[in-house]
């Protein structure tokens, strides 16, 4: 009986070590280059339609 479950141990230490290498290593800076992206794109777009292009303070 413990066999299996010392098994299942292993099994679960490895999926939970690819899934926090697959968070930090692709989800993590996808997302923060999209997050960059789409703030960048929202202001491009608020001083095309909006407010106009920065001018002298």
């Amino acid at each position: 009986m413990s066999r299996v479950t010392n098994q299942e141990s292993v099994e679960k230490r490895s999926s939970e070590w690819q899934s926090f290498l697959f968070i930090t290593v692709f989800l993590f800076p996808i997302l923060s280059v999209m997050a960059v992206g789409g703030y960048g794109f929202i202001v491009w777009m608020m001083q095309i339609f909006l407010l106009g292009p920065p001018g002298h303070g």
